[in-house]
């Protein structure tokens, strides 16, 4: 990435939404078009990146801030010179430069499954982006069981707010916390993301699909990430929906993902530095509270990644994978490179200078003595 000042004089700036083969849609930044009638320039361009971006192996991403050029106003096309360097970048979603997480969940049709939002909550806080949570189907639930879920996620150290997008209840509160924001919505499937982007602006273009009858559970509608542009200023980023997160975070690092555990050792210690809040003795985190056993669960699911992965790792450096006929995959050892080298001629020509030396044999010339050799 290049170290471009995104602030450079005579630079048209603008924001990456969406990434489509080797096309890219940018939303320029106002504040950087010249008088000379580019302002009007109000939708995306499709713009095109500079070959010397690719051979210096610049990555485009969603969210990117780039600086653009040729820009053709009459067929709103333009090519992208230079990408700024970046704040944040995130691997999944692929999204750089992101402010939050919206976690976004339904309190009917499908029920809320606490392991699987725990697992969500821990992948969010895995980011290091602030984590908001919006319940929605608020409609469809009864108040007690609002209540019962925003009382349970406080305890959990998150503040949830209920919403009904039918209703278009709590959309006006949940889009001010969004405000000049790029935020990730992200959520299991059938929650209502789709409709909730509809609800936040209403131009988006989102596939809405509905929740299957037969399994209850939400169909994927979302196939890439996309930035939509929401009517008071900010992005919103539309996510792929999955249903389980992996937990493939470092071990060490896991107890700092739950706000419950970062309570409890703001105010007491362990007696080893190195617990794992299993079954170490004085341990300060072990104890009775709700999401413990998810901690244990997802802990031992990150050992088994770690394991895993160093395996695989310890394989591709003296195995080589090849593929055999019924597409599986193979681990033959790897052949030492210099017990299998044809030794060099110049190698050669040296061990015989050694055996003329050796036997006070004169020779004639060594060209003769390795044809006869």
């Amino acid at each position: 990435m290049t170290q471009t000042h995104p602030h450079a004089s005579n630079t048209v700036r603008g924001t990456v939404l969406a990434i489509q083969a080797n096309f890219y849609r940018v939303q320029l930044h106002p504040e950087t078009l010249p008088t000379d009638g580019l302002d009007a320039l109000q939708q995306p361009l499709l713009c095109t990146r500079r070959d010397r971006l690719k051979k210096i192996g610049v990555k485009v991403m969603v969210g990117d801030r780039v600086a653009v050029e040729k820009i053709d106003s009459r067929n709103a096309t333009a090519t992208i010179s230079d990408v700024f360097e970046r704040r944040n970048q995130l691997d999944r979603p692929p999204v750089a430069n992101a402010d939050r997480i919206l976690l976004v969940f339904s309190l009917a049709e499908p029920e809320p499954d606490p392991y699987q939002l725990s697992r969500f909550l821990v992948k969010g806080e895995s980011t290091g982006l602030p984590v908001l949570v919006a319940l929605n189907k608020a409609d469809l639930a009864s108040p007690s069981l609002q209540q019962e879920w925003e009382q349970r996620l406080g305890y959990w150290g998150y503040a949830a707010s209920a919403v009904s997008v039918q209703q278009n209840c709590g959309i006006q509160e949940l889009s001010q916390h969004l405000k000049d924001r790029i935020t990730i919505i992200a959520g299991p499937s059938g929650v209502g993301k789709s409709s909730l982007i509809h609800r936040l602006i209403p131009q988006a273009k989102v596939r809405i699909a509905a929740v299957s009858g037969k399994i209850a559970k939400g169909r994927h509608t979302t196939r890439h990430v996309e930035l939509f542009q929401l009517p008071q200023g900010g992005l919103l980023a539309d996510t792929p929906g999955f249903n389980q997160p992996d937990i493939t975070c470092d071990p060490k690092d896991l107890p700092q993902y739950f706000p419950e555990i970062r309570d409890r050792l703001a105010t007491a210690s362990c007696q080893f530095d190195d617990c794992w809040h299993r079954q170490e003795p004085n341990c300060a985190v072990r104890g009775d509270w709700e999401r413990y056993e998810h901690y244990l669960d997802m802990l031992a699911e990150a050992e088994s990644a770690a394991i895993a992965s160093h395996h695989t790792r310890t394989q591709e450096s003296s195995l080589k994978q090849k593929t055999k006929s019924d597409h599986r995959l193979n681990y033959e050892p790897k052949l030492e490179a210099k017990k299998y080298r044809r030794r060099s001629r110049r190698s050669q020509q040296q061990e015989l200078q050694e055996v003329c030396e050796s036997l006070n044999d004169p020779c004639e010339s060594l060209s003769d003595l390795s044809q006869t050799y």
